[in-house]
């Protein structure tokens, strides 16, 4: 038996609004780090991760929450949740400190994009471990009965 799904679009939305903002807050607070230096820079390093990591996984999690099946209800394990958005902030972090030592280097640049895109891989499917839905037979069962 094949079931359809279906996207809100209002969600769908606010998941690209989500992105444009966060992509563009946390490349601004990046720049910000080639002109600090101590604490300061260390400050800007981790709002530009938040920014980014976070921006990543909300509009990540706001695009699942977008998509349903109807009668089948999801959830979500808490504790994958969290680690999958601590993926998130942490390999996007990782990523910028590794391109504020050697700005312009395009090694360093491939390196750091590469490790940012497997960080965003590893928490997609962090997060997808973390949704919690009826097995297969049960769903049947739940259609059937309504």
């Amino acid at each position: 038996m094949t079931t359809a799904g279906t996207h809100d679009a209002v969600l769908i939305a606010m998941s690209i609004a989500i992105a444009v903002l966060a992509s563009y807050t946390a490349l601004d607070l990046a720049a910000r780090v080639r002109a600090s230096a101590g604490w300061m820079r260390r400050a800007w390093l981790t709002a530009a991760a938040v920014a980014m990591g976070g921006g990543i996984w909300a509009m990540h999690f706001v695009a699942m929450l977008a998509f349903s099946i109807p009668g089948m209800r999801v959830s979500y394990d808490l504790t994958l949740t969290l680690l999958s958005l601590g993926i998130a902030i942490a390999v996007t972090g990782v990523g910028f400190v590794g391109l504020s030592r050697a700005p312009g280097s395009r090694a360093r640049l491939t390196a750091a994009g590469l490790f940012m895109g497997l960080g965003v891989v590893a928490m997609h499917y962090v997060g997808m471990a973390a949704m919690r839905m009826p097995r297969s037979e049960e769903h049947t069962s739940e259609l059937q009965s309504h």
